[in-house]
């Protein structure tokens, strides 16, 4: 499964893993693909450094990448404090009455909550790379749109190439107007934020928007036929997310959601403001549900959602109250029914590859070409 790009980055085959766990990122680039260690759950540096230090000592002189969300534009002089005073006294109430009626827990005393998404704000992402153009990452990855065009220069100067994530053949453009190098081509079928054009779609729009620069499919890619599909519709390569979250070096915390995950099919995902007050698909639950309902107050703005429901999300995983447990996930969940190493991901989708082009082959009378 090798491209163009991944020759370029000395990369075995032409898969890229985002993942927010470090030994699953260290495990895919062992394996042969590009893994890409999420950094928004990071709001300590010196928690982000210890994790590429870790990571640094396992992929050996194999290749990784660092994901961030950030803003292209600045808002000066907004603190994290100033943010939470806009989140109305009425959606709090709506927090506290929903978790009470699923009878969640409060914290221990003093335990602050576990997950916070102040690595959305753009002051918290920039000491992120800070610690990271410390570290020989070969990727920066930017889940919110191009970066600042500081940022994207910082990294060429350091020989990092530069991907963004688009929905639309419009926002690629954008992308490409602002020197990124990659684009990813996420379509709706993806967990996490995404729109509403689906990678069937938008991957051969998004290729012929930005031609000549390398495109990576994104979206219910689970397979070694997807792959191959991908590469024929001109994309150079894969991002795959939501396949990882049962590997058995994710570390999820909560055994109830990796059986919730194992379970589910593909039709129980939904997109939801519910997490970050942007739609993103996660899996849907009596919680999205709360939100979702026309009766309740509906969400908020980003980032003023995320801030609200932080304790709350932390309380739901940390006590594993199934009915509101979920996660950001993919339609692809339907195929994750089984715990796998993340090598055992890689072979499935090598041996799965080759079988899917042998196929197209002796459909075009070339059996045996490959």
């Amino acid at each position: 499964m090798q491209t163009e790009l991944s020759r370029t980055l000395g990369v075995e085959h032409a898969v890229f893993g985002f993942t927010p766990f470090p030994a699953v990122a260290a495990a895919i680039s062992r394996a042969g693909g590009f893994g890409v260690l999420g950094a928004v759950r990071y709001t300590a540096p010196d928690d982000l450094k210890r994790d590429l230090d870790w990571i640094d000592a396992h992929v050996g002189d194999r290749a990784y990448g660092l994901d961030v969300v950030m803003p292209a534009k600045k808002v000066e002089g907004v603190t994290e404090a100033d943010v939470e005073a806009m989140i109305p006294e009425g959606h709090r109430q709506f927090v506290r009455e929903t978790l009470a009626r699923h009878g969640v827990p409060e914290l221990a005393e003093g335990e602050a909550s576990g997950w916070r998404i102040t690595g959305w704000m753009e002051q918290v992402a920039r000491t992120q790379l800070d610690v990271a153009f410390d570290h020989p990452i070969r990727l920066l990855a930017n889940a919110l749109g191009s970066p600042p065009a500081d940022i994207v220069a910082r990294a060429h100067d350091r020989g990092v190439l530069v991907a963004a994530l688009a929905g639309s053949a419009r926002h690629a453009r954008k992308h490409q107007e602002a020197g990124i190098d990659i684009v990813v081509a996420q379509g709706y079928e993806a967990g996490g934020h995404t729109g509403e054009i689906a990678t069937m779609v938008l991957t051969p729009e998004v290729v012929e928007a930005v031609d000549p620069l390398p495109v990576l499919a994104a979206g219910g890619i689970g397979s070694g036929q997807q792959v191959a599909a991908a590469l024929t519709l001109g994309a150079q390569g894969v991002w795959l997310g939501s396949i990882w979250l049962t590997t058995t070096e994710a570390d999820l915390h909560a055994p109830a959601l990796t059986r919730k995950l194992l379970a589910a099919g593909s039709g129980d995902t939904v997109r939801s403001r519910a997490l970050t007050g942007k739609p993103a698909r996660q899996l849907r639950t009596e919680w999205t549900d709360a939100w979702d309902d026309p009766a309740g107050p509906g969400t908020l703005p980003m980032p003023l959602q995320g801030l609200l429901v932080a304790e709350a999300v932390s309380r739901i995983q940390k006590y594993e109250v199934e009915p509101l447990l979920g996660t950001p996930v993919g339609q692809i969940v339907g195929r994750m029914n089984s715990e796998r190493s993340v090598q055992a991901v890689l072979d499935d989708l090598t041996r799965s590859f080759e079988r899917a082009v042998d196929r197209v082959n002796r459909i075009a009378g070339r059996s045996g070409q490959s």
